[in-house]
């Protein structure tokens, strides 16, 4: 007999990774606001590795779907966990797509190779919305924006296409794997990606957003290491108390995202080693911290859980929002010093629209999902 739905959620979340999330999602913001200004020159990026974001989310994602899930596996059906995670995270794609379609023409930017959009038909737009619901990749003759994006409405949704794929991997094969056979999974990850980062031309490993072979190897390689060692954490890491491990670990990802490119054009491999240092000694640790400690005080799990309840919904509508602000920087000829406030105001526009899609959408129809489709009698 199925479990009711009460049961089956009945885990503690770790209020600290929510907080961390949340951290994460909001320098993906702000490196996306300071991307316009330094000109396609990634050594003048303020927030430099702020793209490392999108690796930690694939590490907290295997160490939250392994906490979550591997001990429930007689409980529930394959079916079952599908469910639940296509109504935690697919709502939200549709809202982000929305999102592109409503501010798709306020985004026109030839400097920027967006001439095109407002040339873009109705009807075509539409067409790249629906599919964006499906979170299905469009190929180049559908990539409306011109920047290649297997989602040219919202960016940021390449990132759940792996998501997707590394939880049907987890359900069908990673749940079911000894600790040993794991961990040579993840030897095997690191060394894919340690061969990349230091040999690649690029010098970092941004990319995965679109459907061509170079980028979905990319895509891969950034998904494999963190989510694999996510998983591994979570089934054998030992977790101690740390005073102050939410202010610690923030402090850590904020220094981490914000350590200028290292090694100049003559060092490529530099940085690559730098990007690996993060992916494979720092954010295991920083989810160590996390997991480990303990919110202290009201106010301090207020704060958690706002950044933890934002985390998703502003990661996956803000990029919208941030178009505009490039469209607009780009079509001014704007430095960052005269487009500050409007930088400023995009980010607080992004937590707004972040947190009422949140509250106006997305926990009451994950709410009806749920009595819908997971709730059981006896």
């Amino acid at each position: 007999m199925k479990q009711s739905q009460s049961i089956i959620e009945s885990k503690p979340h770790y209020e600290i990774l929510d907080g961390l999330r949340g951290v994460a999602a909001l320098l993906v913001v702000l490196f996306h606001v300071f991307e316009i200004h330094s000109n396609g020159d990634h050594s003048k990026q303020i927030m430099n590795h702020g793209y490392l974001a999108v690796d930690f989310f694939f590490l907290l994602s295997g160490y939250v779907i392994a906490y979550a899930y591997d001990d429930r596996w007689g409980k529930m059906t394959l079916v079952d966990f599908f469910k639940r995670r296509i109504i935690r995270l697919h709502p939200m794609i549709i809202i982000g797509s929305l999102l592109g379609a409503a501010t798709f023409y306020f985004q026109n930017a030839p400097g920027m190779g967006w001439g095109g959009i407002a040339d873009v038909p109705f009807w075509k737009l539409m067409l790249v919305m629906v599919i964006g619901f499906t979170l299905i990749p469009v190929g180049k003759g559908l990539d409306i924006r011109g920047w290649s994006e297997m989602h040219p409405l919202n960016g940021p949704a390449w990132s759940l296409f792996y998501e997707y794929i590394a939880n049907i991997v987890y359900a069908l094969f990673l749940r079911r794997i000894s600790k040993l056979i794991l961990t040579g999974l993840v030897l095997v990850a690191a060394g894919i990606t340690i061969s990349y980062a230091l040999t690649n031309p690029a010098g970092d490993i941004i990319g995965g957003w679109s459907i061509d072979a170079t980028q979905l190897k990319i895509g891969f390689i950034r998904l494999s290491f963190p989510f694999l060692a996510g998983l591994l954490l979570a089934r054998t890491a030992k977790l101690y108390y740390t005073k102050h491990a939410f202010l610690g670990a923030s402090a850590l990802l904020v220094i981490l995202f914000s350590v200028p490119r290292i090694g100049g054009a003559d060092n490529l491999w530099m940085n690559g080693l730098y990007e690996c240092f993060c992916l494979m000694i720092m954010f295991p640790f920083i989810v160590w911290l996390g997991a480990g400690g303990k919110v202290k005080g009201k106010k301090a799990s207020k704060i958690c859980k706002f950044l933890g309840d934002i985390s998703y919904p502003i990661y996956i509508t803000h990029f919208p929002i941030i178009y505009i602000y490039m469209a607009w920087v780009s079509n001014n000829n704007l430095t960052l010093d005269e487009s500050w406030p409007a930088g400023l105001l995009s980010v607080v526009v992004s937590i707004m629209v972040a947190y009422l899609s949140m509250k106006l959408y997305d926990l009451p129809v994950r709410e009806w999902l749920r009595k819908r489709f997971l709730q059981t009698t006896k």
